[in-house]
């Protein structure tokens, strides 16, 4: 058996493999308090074969506590109340450790209680919250350090087996490490050894309070990625003094919010951070955690090869509860993946919403899917078994079928094309965003294994599908069609090249050297960036430059940077990029910054001509040059069959982008939940 999967011990205590639930805020608890929700979201994880669970964003103060729903140990009365969540983690199998955690100058003063000010070592304006915090007082410090100390006693009260300390992603232990901001002329600021002594000092309050056996980890940035903070080569130095402080383990992600460098999205290769780890595991004696875009294959990888001790895994823990008992058995395949995409997690928690998934329908929602018996209902059988065509083997169409398939049901899908996927392939198509296509991998196989009949090149009329209904005595059909892209009426030059952006994404047409797309949401954004990435240096003739210094790193940098064709973007909205979630957008956009494409907001197309456009916006009418144009103003749901054959077929649904063109993560919660209710 693979190492990942076997026993490991943090301190004394004995964890029964090396995967770890990352610290998270879902925002499922009320006044400081786990709910219903919450339990059933962390029993569903414990059960699934994780070893340890570190529930995050528990807080430590009242008076500076962030107001995103998460959990609070800052009294007494709150032990109780954490009990049983702690509880069900342990019923589950599991090991439990509460993650102790101070925002400092990382919430506004409006999400403050009572609207109080932020804190922080020095009074340094940040662009996250687009404040200056207070400066904390050395009073305040020491008063900080034993409301650490005192909801540890708490955390350890209520039955958590070990505490982790919040020292990373830039929260108030981070800004205290980093020079950038932390300038105190006093015993914590300055030199490195200074600006560790906060943390070190409540590390030392910790341990006196909770004892030797309890374990004690600290959570840190393996580098900040922040100009002028710490890098790896201090995350390192740091990390050896938490050890001399007495912490047992030193869990280890990626940079800091502020980071320009991207941490957490689908452009992130698998792992890429776990260099971080495997320099600071060569410094210290104790454990080693690694996160940040982790998956089973890399997890074992670093493991087997001693670079880290425990794989740390937050969002694909949401995904698929069950994955860490799937990967020990080799079920590789069953594992329904984390796509990175940040749309029901990352994008929701930012914007003070409680988390859900895209892959998982689920997620958040144990609670008020189970039966009296602890029953998901994919879990259990439908009440009466039917026989359901689908037609479409998109999203929507498999996740319907694979939910439906598991309850019992007999389920064949119509699809016109060779292969399933639909809008995903086309999701899956740009650079960096390979990983959507995970997600149709997953559902074929799980659709295939649930016994679901795929026909594909299958063409259907509304003609055929009542003819099928008959014959073969189906009892349901859904349409699952999803959209075609909008084709406006735009005064075109006879002769002028104007191509859908689906075609580009799909490789069915070629485009000339001056581009124009029209329509700069995500789909536009996107075919901008396949088509000026064309012609930039290849990853392999990167690494052969770089190891024998054949360029400078200028040069390379220039040569990663520069394609083919000159692109612009022109977008009617006064913003490109509106239908992006907040964790992805900004790097799309650096992205097309970079690749030197042009984008005029607030510009509409007003013709079409041989060589080139002409548009109006803010500065007027003007002409661009234009060989090709591609089209990415939208899509227009394909919902004609369910309106032609309701009439005649009265157990008739419709499904995804045929209902309405949206997000694949309202798709997929809309299928499953159409496929828990039949029957």
């Amino acid at each position: 058996m693979k190492k990942l999967y076997t026993p490991g011990t943090i301190g004394t205590l004995e964890i029964k493999n090396r995967i770890v639930m990352a610290p998270m805020v879902d925002g499922y608890s009320e006044k400081g308090a786990p709910t219903e929700r919450s339990l059933e979201y962390y029993r569903v994880r414990a059960a699934g074969g994780v070893g340890l669970i570190i529930v995050g964003n528990i807080h430590v103060d009242p008076a500076h506590r962030h107001v995103m729903p998460g959990f609070n140990l800052y009294e007494d009365s709150f032990t109780e109340k954490l009990r049983p969540l702690v509880n069900v983690i342990h019923e589950g199998g599991a090991k439990a450790f509460a993650q102790l955690i101070h925002q400092g100058r990382y919430a506004k003063t409006r999400d403050y209680i009572d609207g109080v000010q932020a804190v922080a070592p020095s009074a340094i304006f940040t662009r996250m919250t687009g404040e200056t915090p207070r400066e904390l007082t050395v009073g305040e410090i020491l008063y900080l350090e034993n409301a650490f100390a005192e909801a540890a006693r708490r955390a350890v009260e209520a039955g958590f087996d070990g505490i982790e300390i919040c020292a990373n992603s830039g929260y108030l232990f981070g800004q205290f490490l980093s020079p950038l901001t932390n300038i105190r002329a006093d015993q914590y600021g300055g030199n490195l050894e200074n600006r560790t002594r906060f943390l070190a000092e409540t590390i030392a309050d910790v341990r006196e309070k909770v004892g030797k056996d309890v374990p004690v980890t600290v959570r840190i940035g393996g580098s900040d990625f922040v100009a002028g903070s710490n890098t790896n080569k201090e995350a390192c130095q740091i990390s050896v003094m938490m050890e001399q402080a007495g912490v047992d383990a030193i869990s280890v992600t990626g940079g800091w919010h502020e980071s320009g460098v991207p941490q957490v999205t689908m452009d992130l290769p698998h792992g890429i951070y776990s260099y971080l780890g495997r320099n600071i595991r060569r410094y210290v004696n104790v454990p080693v955690m690694m996160s940040n875009r982790m998956d089973v294959k890399t997890a074992e990888e670093l493991i087997e090869r001693k670079d880290v001790d425990f794989a740390v895994f937050g969002r694909p823990m949401l995904a698929d509860p069950e994955f860490p008992r799937k990967a020990s058995e080799g079920r590789l395949e069953d594992i329904r993946p984390c796509l990175g995409c940040n749309q029901g997690c990352l994008d929701h928690s930012m914007s003070g919403k409680s988390i859900q998934c895209l892959c998982n329908a689920e997620c958040g929602r144990e609670s008020s899917l189970m039966d009296d018996e602890g029953r998901l209902p994919t879990e259990k059988k439908a009440g009466h078994v039917k026989k359901i065509l689908v037609i479409g083997a998109g999203v929507a169409g498999m996740e319907f079928s694979r939910t439906a398939a598991m309850r019992g049901h007999s389920v064949v899908i119509w699809e016109k094309e060779t292969c399933c996927g639909g809008q995903l392939n086309l999701a899956a198509a740009p650079p960096a965003r390979h990983d959507f296509i995970y997600l149709t991998e997953y559902l074929r196989t799980a659709c295939i294994k649930a016994g679901v009949e795929f026909c594909f090149g299958k063409q259907a009329d509304a003609q055929s599908i009542l003819k099928e209904v008959k014959q073969n005595h189906f009892d349901h059909v859904v349409i699952a069609t999803g959209a075609a892209p909008q084709v406006p009426r735009i005064p075109s030059d006879a002769g002028a090249y104007v191509v859908q952006a689906w075609d580009v994404l799909k490789g069915n047409v070629q485009t000339g050297t001056e581009v124009v797309v029209v329509g700069g949401g995500a789909v536009g954004i996107e075919t901008a960036i396949l088509l000026g990435e064309d012609g930039t240096l290849t990853p392999e003739a990167l690494r052969f430059l770089t190891l024998y210094q054949a360029e400078s790193q200028e040069t390379l940098c220039g040569m990663l940077n520069s394609g083919s064709r000159n692109i612009t973007i022109v977008e009617m909205l006064d913003k490109a990029g509106k239908d992006i979630g907040k964790t992805t957008r900004w790097i799309m956009m650096d992205r097309l910054r970079k690749l030197g494409i042009r984008i005029y907001t607030s510009t509409c197309l007003e013709e079409i001509k041989k060589d080139r456009v002409v548009v109006n916006g803010p500065d007027g009418i003007r002409e661009l040059p234009a060989d090709t144009v591609v089209l990415a103003i939208g899509s227009k749901s394909e919902s004609g069959l369910y309106g032609q054959i309701k009439n005649e077929f009265h157990e008739v649904s419709v499904i995804g982008d045929a209902v309405t063109p949206r997000k694949a993560m309202d798709a997929v919660r809309e299928a499953y939940d159409l496929g828990i209710s039949i029957g």
